[in-house]
């Protein structure tokens, strides 16, 4: 089993990067948060996640042991393979996924690509109790899920031919006066201030 590989960077994207360990590219999948720590042609040690499958041997990357953790926790759930895992990872902070699992905030999950509201309970379900450990802070996920109350209202007003950066800023005023507002709040309220 590879646990981790320390090598230089050849060929890098969001998605994957080929690592040269001492003349060999093991070509590794990695999520977003990975990708953005790398850099082409320097030396980098990533975590590795080896899934061996009856058609392919795959390798995972991670920058830190914790993301592989939770990649791990993520790929244990009935349901989530390794390739949304690594989605959900790219799409949130592993601060963000754990807070939205304690919290049993299955929207959150589900506004990542791939993950249905039942894989979403699925993974509140599962992890619930095994994702203290990545540090969470409410008012993190607050505020993403204030971003998704706001983009929800802007892309409506937009169908009915309002811009978007008309309606942007009077978003982000209602929102500071409550940080609880509903989707069909904002709207009504960003009509009346037009």
């Amino acid at each position: 089993m590879i646990y981790s590989l320390k090598g230089i960077v050849e060929e890098l994207t969001p998605t994957y990067a080929v690592i040269d360990v001492n003349g060999v590219g093991y070509y590794v999948g990695i999520s977003l948060q990975t990708s953005q720590m790398l850099k082409l042609g320097t030396h980098h040690k990533l975590y590795i996640q080896q899934i061996i499958r009856e058609d392919a041997h795959l390798l995972f990357g991670f920058n830190t042991l914790l993301e592989k953790e939770m990649f791990n926790l993520l790929i244990s759930v009935n349901g989530v393979g390794a390739i949304s895992a690594l989605i959900l990872l790219s799409s949130l902070t592993l601060e963000e996924t754990a807070s939205a699992i304690q919290n049993g905030q299955s929207i959150v999950l589900q506004k990542v690509k791939g993950i249905g509201t039942k894989t979403a309970e699925r993974i509140i379900v599962d992890l619930k109790d095994k994702v203290a450990k990545f540090g969470l802070s409410s008012e993190n996920i607050s505020q993403f899920v204030d971003n998704k109350v706001k983009d929800e209202a802007l892309t409506a007003l937009e169908v009915l031919g309002i811009s978007k950066k008309m309606s942007e800023k009077i978003a982000d005023r209602i929102q500071k006066k409550n940080p609880e507002v509903s989707v069909e709040e904002m709207v009504k309220e960003i009509l009346k201030n037009i």
